[in-house]
């Protein structure tokens, strides 16, 4: 993939480890589920993510529609397999960037935007000539090839992608990503070599650096221990790990598989909170309890996508 013209990307996308092959400025979908028009489904500050990078006055998130994934418990499925979300032009995103900027975002948080990686570049081009100062967060499923991840390159001060797996077998039968292991590792390596050392501000908000979190999955124990173990011998004190009990049962299409459709344990998430703390990992972030809650995850309406009337 070339940085020149990104547009042109779309027409035979293969933006993602997919690589579909679709021609969506042509009205084709990708396996994403989105042709070349973007779509929007919120664009909001954001309090829940971790505090270093919401802190006080917020995270401004901006949430795509359309996913690489096919998740089965996916928290956001009304957008990222439903496509809820209001169409808009490459201009107005570069708009919303400045306006959450106005509003005292921390940052602008990117999340799930590599099926719009084309509009995306563009837009954060056009909004930094036009002031924008605050990081630009990359929040992925950490499922991205290092071509797309290439692009970014100099454009993303943070990452924050996700690794969801480390057993093929699970990765195909919850996600429909059998070779998921085979990118997200890579993937990894590729963000934490643009983006460290991390870098904190005086109030102790992330200017630059990787937050990798992993979110349990019921009965994945192992799993989970074997993915904080490759984080830790791989990166050390590098980046920070974000260990998530708040897995929700939400999905209709969860109910096909009754291993999911329950909460974690706190008995669960403290086996797997001291056995990060015993291999010796120090950055990084715990959960409190009572996050498996449907009242925690964003009401996605449209919010601070249009441009308001004056």
């Amino acid at each position: 993939m070339s940085k020149a013209s990104p547009f042109t990307l779309y027409e035979n996308c293969r933006l993602c480890p997919r690589e579909c092959g679709k021609n969506r400025r042509a009205g084709q979908t990708g396996f994403c589920g989105m042709d070349a028009a973007l779509y929007i489904a919120r664009a909001a500050l954001h309090f829940w993510e971790e505090p270093c990078l919401s802190g006080s006055e917020g995270s401004g998130t901006v949430f795509f529609s359309g996913c690489n994934l096919r998740c089965v418990y996916c928290q956001n499925h009304s957008i990222s397999q439903e496509k809820a979300g209001i169409p808009i032009t490459p201009d107005r995103l570069s708009e919303i960037f400045l306006e959450l900027q106005d509003k005292g975002a921390n940052n602008i948080n990117l999340v799930t935007g590599t099926p719009f990686l084309p509009h995306i570049i563009y837009a954060i081009n056009k909004a930094k000539n036009n002031g924008l100062i605050i990081p630009i967060v990359y929040n992925t499923s950490g499922y991205e090839s290092l071509e797309a991840l290439h692009l970014l390159d100099g454009l993303i001060d943070i990452y924050l992608p996700d690794v969801k797996y480390d057993n093929p077998f699970y990765a195909a039968r919850y996600s429909n990503a059998p070779d998921y292991t085979d990118y997200v590792w890579p993937a990894l390596r590729e963000m934490v070599r643009q983006c460290t050392p991390c870098r904190f501000d005086s109030r102790g908000i992330m200017q630059k650096g990787v937050i990798v979190r992993h979110l349990m999955l019921p009965g994945r124990m192992a799993d989970t221990k074997e993915i904080l173990r490759e984080l830790y011998r791989t990166f050390g004190s590098q980046i920070y790990v974000s260990l998530m009990n708040q897995y929700t049962v939400l999905s209709k299409q969860v109910q096909a598989y009754p291993e999911l459709c329950r909460s974690i344990t706190p008995e669960e998430y403290e086996e797997a909170s001291l056995f990060a703390i015993s291999l010796g990992i120090q950055n990084g972030f715990l959960q409190e309890s009572g996050t498996e809650k449907e009242s925690f995850i964003p009401a996605f309406n449209g919010e601070g996508v249009l441009r308001a009337e004056k």
